[in-house]
């Protein structure tokens, strides 16, 4: 195992933080997560300060990987729907680059997903010149979205917010929609269909899958949704973002 192939993958999401150190030549934890539930308040400094404090628990001092739920452009986060809006022009690249000497690379959790899926998942029989049209949705506190078109990423898509019956899709699919409303499976899955469909009909994938937590559990929901294109389950669960993140810093896009 080569050393400087070993990357610090960090997942920000809604409800948790998730960090682990990753072997980027096999998507393989190097050791076990440390996770720490989303604060309240949600906001950077006391989120960041918790970041900070799990790196200095690794003893942590090279390259850092990490996605973030919201538009990333150069390292500046421009959108975050489900955490506080004093993230909106934030520089978090830079930030993390203060907990560390090593290089920084930011990039959407979604997208994140979408490439530990794509090179060591669900995905990876389509991970090439020519492989067509991947679409990568994740179930969770919101519905996060990556695209890969001939092997190569479309950053930034955000599916999740687009209109359905009168809302934003992920107010109306959401994993945690159907926690709060109380939903059977099949309530839920129709809805998730319903946008899959939509995204279907936009994009004709070749294949879609489908992740987040309740991707462990596919013959809950599966059974409702119909497609014409191919969808499957993501394979790399929980600790796909953190993977994805630390191939962040090995991956062109």
């Amino acid at each position: 195992m080569i050393d400087d192939r070993i990357v610090m993958g960090i997942d920000i999401g809604g409800t948790g933080i998730k960090v682990a150190p990753v072997d980027v030549d096999n998507g393989l934890l190097v050791k076990d997560v440390i996770k720490m539930s989303t604060p309240i308040s949600a906001e950077p400094a006391v989120m960041l300060s918790i970041i900070k404090d799990i790196i200095k628990e690794f003893g942590w001092n090279k390259t850092i990987g990490c996605g973030f739920p919201g538009v990333i452009k150069e390292g500046i986060v421009r959108t975050a729907a489900n955490l506080s809006q004093k993230w909106l022009g934030f520089n978090l690249e830079n930030r993390l680059k203060t907990f560390t000497s090593g290089m920084v690379k930011v990039l959407n959790d979604a997208d994140a997903v979408a490439l530990a899926e794509m090179r060591f998942g669900a995905g990876k029989k389509y991970d090439y010149h020519g492989g067509g049209v991947v679409l990568i949705i994740t179930l969770g506190t919101g519905i996060g979205s990556a695209l890969f078109v001939d092997g190569h990423l479309v950053p930034n898509t955000e599916f999740g917010h687009m209109e359905m019956s009168g809302k934003e899709a992920e107010k109306m699919a959401a994993t945690v929609i159907r926690e709060k409303e109380n939903l059977s499976w099949e309530e839920w899955g129709k809805r998730v269909n319903k946008f899959l469909n939509y995204m279907e009909m936009l994009l004709s994938p070749d294949l879609v899958i489908i992740g987040g937590g309740v991707s462990e559990n596919p013959e809950r929901f599966f059974p409702y949704i119909q497609l014409k294109t191919k969808f499957v389950a993501a394979q790399m669960a929980n600790n796909a973002g953190i993977i994805g993140a630390a191939l962040s810093t090995v991956t062109k896009f």
